[in-house]
């Protein structure tokens, strides 16, 4: 595997493959890498004939009162499991690389609506830095695909969203969730989790299983499902931001007739703030 950090020999490596006929497919993380990042580089796998994982802790994306400072940079550790999982190329730019001008007055992104309600009512912004580094790795690598994690469904919505808008030609893959055996969603911050949070962090997802069998038996009334979700969650130890029953292509409110739903939540604990979803089909 190769390692490149600057955008001339990234451009380079590119422009090889494109010229020898090879399908490319890009898996854009912060690296601190866990399990739920490597199913996402098998998925590029089977999707093309070169994998290229970008490492980028983007500061467009925090708030100023997140981690930025603190988020894990594990290259050497990241750089290992890639190799060990078949990618091709890492790509780890330093800011000034992504950004050359500073962040300051960056041309940026946003996909309006999606960006603004529920991880983008509590994270003013967050989707426009998402958006827009997304964007500038789509355009330095130009892949055939790129692929991302369901365990960030609004992310993936955006992302979705913003590759239709402007007319990218790449396929948009989604990976399944990677668990621990007790049901939380794989993260890089779980490790923010003290011992006794982690043992209750599990209650975001059986809040969400609960919620998504009484809609697939039935019941209609979100609302209030919404309510007992979040009664569940404050019952459970944990502190709810949201609880919410969205429809699943473009989370706006479900209409009578929608039946493709995702149920989406998020709950702090401690200094962690893990999210999670579950999609639910109804009769």
């Amino acid at each position: 595997m190769e390692t490149v950090s600057a955008l001339q020999p990234l451009r380079e490596r590119i422009g090889a493959w494109r010229r020898s006929g090879a399908s490319i497919a890009l898996v854009p993380t912060m690296g601190n890498l866990h399990a739920g990042h490597l199913a996402l580089v098998h998925e590029a796998r089977a999707a093309a004939r070169r994998v290229v994982v970008s490492v980028f802790v983007n500061p467009l994306q925090f708030g100023p009162a997140e981690d930025y400072s603190a988020y894990p940079r594990t290259l050497e550790e990241d750089r290992t499991a890639l190799e060990g999982a078949g990618a091709d190329l890492l790509f780890a730019p330093a800011v000034e690389t992504v950004y050359p001008a500073g962040t300051g007055s960056v041309t940026r992104v946003e996909v309006a609506g999606l960006s603004d309600v529920l991880e983008g009512a509590f994270r003013p912004g967050h989707f426009v830095g998402v958006a827009t580094v997304v964007a500038k790795l789509f355009n330095l690598v130009q892949p055939d695909a790129a692929v991302f994690g369901e365990k960030d469904y609004q992310q993936l919505a955006v992302i979705r969203r913003m590759t239709t808008d402007l007319s990218w030609p790449v396929d948009i893959l989604a990976a399944p969730t990677v668990r621990e055996s007790d049901g939380l969603a794989m993260s890089s911050r779980n490790r923010y989790l003290s011992q006794a949070e982690r043992a209750l962090a599990p209650g975001l997802y059986r809040t969400l299983q609960g919620l998504a069998r009484r809609l697939a038996q039935g019941e209609r009334d979100l609302p209030g499902l919404e309510r007992a979700g979040w009664e569940t969650l404050g019952g459970a130890g944990l502190r709810p931001e949201y609880v919410a029953v969205r429809r699943a292509g473009d989370l706006e409110q479900p209409g009578p007739g929608d039946r493709d739903l995702v149920a989406l939540a998020s709950a702090w604990l401690g200094r962690a703030r893990p999210i999670d979803n579950i999609r639910v089909s109804v009769g």
